[in-house]
């Protein structure tokens, strides 16, 4: 049984098959990319019908280079945090908001949650305009009408597609209205978004799969009766992808944004770890929650620096950076994007000091590089402290893995720990159909083999 893995990015849509042991085939891989409309205002939107269009295009390649003839199972990783608003038909009402847009703000009139630390464990997330307990007013107010559903872009898709398309538990948790214990929605943050259950996505069961709709069973045959799991959310699934799946190793991952995180077994019911005040915590599955902090700045940054700056690329640019040592770098404030939760700096609050005449463009990138790499360092001593020991670090994502300095400088801002590196560019889809497959801890046989050890 060969799997079908998608990964529904903010940057990219990809579609790929996996054999029955979660190893990607070779060739079997369709990729659209996104174009993210950001404005001055912090506005950074998709345009939903060109999402949709671009999945069907990757699914139409996949379907006619035979890819899809042999798939048992659909799997997917799927970016968090999206919102779409839509009228009582399920058309559109505006674009879809994406984790990168700052716009949202609380209204006036609301004081947020009675007990903020409590709010914060339930939910796992705070009162905060990444969230849709601030988004959900706000584009109300926006549109200047109330729309009859709110759904993510995930949701959106597997609605046109599927026959019946709820919300799984690991989304939903990125919303920041779920009580991660109850897997319900929380009754206070759905009072702060003045959203009743109706205008909300229906929770998937955890046993929940879906079928393709009867005109798309026909354009893709191959697909006609096959099962699609509930999506997982493209961190967690990165997580399970990189064999970051107990609370002895944590997942450093860099794709267009980044984000440190660790897994750690939280059955439905079951009393939640302690939650530190400045870290998130949202649900892989039914099973586990996923703990950590998440950044504007990533393998975005690395392409605007390099664009920007006029720097060469591949080993011309590696080559100048092997003059500057781990930490020689500026000192910067990769904060281009603004924060992410629960910060609040806005959209252009990013800084280079220290500039000289003598200062070059490489020795800038090198420096919001490492800045970067100091956020993380200083935010995975936070997670450590909930479990009291170091923990190993696993290096991910497409964005890291194309620099081999970059890497370096995480070494080196994370020490003393130990830094692997997985090569494999597809950790959240491999992730994601792990999960969907019940091989949750599976990935630490794969990462074992597609790692190479650095720092040592």
């Amino acid at each position: 049984m060969n799997i079908l893995a998608l990964d529904l990015g903010t940057s990219s849509v990809r579609g790929l098959v996996l054999d029955s042991d979660a190893v990607p085939l070779p060739g079997a891989l369709a990729r659209r990319k996104m174009a993210i409309t950001i404005g001055d205002d912090g506005a950074a939107t998709l345009d939903a019908a060109d999402y949709l269009a671009a999945l069907e295009a990757c699914l139409d390649e996949l379907n006619e280079a035979g890819h899809l003839d042999h798939i048992g199972l659909v799997a997917t990783a799927a970016q968090w945090h999206s919102v779409l608003p839509l009228d009582q038909h399920g058309n559109p009402l505006g674009p879809v908001l994406t984790w990168l847009d700052s716009r949202s703000s609380p209204p006036a009139t609301q004081p947020g949650p009675a007990d903020p630390a409590d709010f914060h464990h339930r939910t796992g997330t705070w009162w905060h305009r990444f969230y849709w307990t601030v988004r959900l007013p706000w584009l109300r107010e926006s549109l200047g009408l109330r729309p009859a559903r709110f759904v993510g872009l995930v949701e959106y898709a597997f609605g046109a597609l599927l026959e019946h398309a709820p919300m799984s538990v690991s989304q939903a948790s990125g919303t920041g209205l779920l009580d991660l214990r109850t897997l319900d929605w929380d009754a206070e943050a759905c009072a702060l978004a003045e959203a009743g259950r109706t205008e909300l996505p229906e929770l998937a069961a955890v046993d929940w799969t879906g079928r393709l709709r009867a005109d798309y069973g026909r354009r893709w045959p191959g697909l006609r009766d096959v099962p699609w799991a509930a999506p997982t959310g493209d961190g967690a699934a990165s997580n399970v992808g990189s064999g970051c799946v107990d609370p002895y190793r944590a997942a450093v991952t860099v794709g267009t944004s980044a984000a440190v995180r660790l897994v750690q077994a939280a059955p439905a019911g079951a009393i939640l770890p302690p939650l530190p005040e400045g870290l998130w915590r949202y649900r892989v599955d039914h099973r586990h929650v996923v703990t950590g902090t998440a950044y504007s700045a990533g393998g975005n940054l690395f392409a605007w620096a390099k664009k920007v700056l006029l720097l060469p690329s591949g080993a011309e640019l590696e080559e100048a950076l092997a003059a500057i040592e781990p930490g020689g770098g500026l000192v910067a404030d990769p904060r281009l994007g603004g924060d992410r939760p629960p910060g609040l700096a806005p959209a252009g609050s990013g800084k280079v000091y220290g500039l000289s005449f003598g200062t070059r463009a490489v020795d800038i990138f090198a420096g919001l590089m490492e800045a970067l790499c100091r956020q993380v360092a200083a935010d995975l001593a936070e997670i450590e402290s909930t479990v009291d020991y170091p923990v190993e670090v696993v290096l991910g994502g497409g964005a890291v893995a194309a620099s081999q300095w970059w890497r370096q400088a995480f070494v080196a801002a994370l020490a003393p720990r130990q830094v692997s590196h997985v090569r494999n560019p597809e950790i959240g889809a491999t992730g994601a159909a792990l999960i969907a497959i019940g091989r949750f801890h599976d990935g630490v046989g794969l990462e074992r083999i597609s790692r190479t050890d650095e720092g040592r």
